[in-house]
């Protein structure tokens, strides 16, 4: 398990390519990884089979609340999701652990770790692989109220994309 910091993603254009594209939402610093995901939010998610073409998505909550030690928030997604014609229920729990640096550990529920969290700048790259898989996660916080995740899943048995936006509920 690796993390490095985020960076900027830009492409370059070549001239007479079209309009200028919009610019994109800048990162929005977090000092405290724990605070700024604290609550619930809502989540929609796009996920796409790159080999397959097919695609699907995920709509429902997410809450970050203190565990019952007090130590780490979890952090639980219901919703449904729809894939291949089908909406079935769709959850999720991990635990953030805070550090007293405003970053956090994330595991997956049964303490396993899953990749740190460091939101200081307002992105962050997340690796984690998973057997020959190599999982490439990219957290953007927007803004007070809005963050981004999107998941690149690459090897021998996934080939897919990932893009949620979460916003806070009231």
């Amino acid at each position: 398990m690796s993390s490095e910091r985020g960076r900027g993603h830009g492409r370059g254009r070549e001239p007479g390519q079209g309009p200028e594209p919009a610019p994109a939402v800048g990162p929005h610093p977090v000092p405290d990884a724990a605070a700024y995901l604290s609550g619930r939010w809502s989540v929609e998610r796009t996920v796409h089979d790159l080999r397959s073409g097919a695609e699907g998505s995920f709509r429902g909550t997410a809450e970050f609340r203190p565990d019952a030690a007090g130590e780490a928030l979890l952090h639980i997604e219901d919703g449904q999701l729809t894939w291949g014609g089908a909406v079935n229920p769709a959850s999720r729990t991990l635990l953030l652990r805070p550090r007293p640096d405003g970053t956090a550990e994330v595991d997956f529920a049964d303490g396993r770790p899953f990749h740190d969290l460091d939101l200081r700048t307002g992105s962050w790259i997340a690796v984690h692989p998973c057997a020959a898989d190599r999982y490439e996660g990219t957290f953007t916080a927007v803004g007070a109220d809005t963050w981004h995740l999107e998941w690149r899943v690459g090897g021998p048995a996934k080939d897919q994309l990932l893009r949620s936006v979460y916003r806070r509920l009231g």
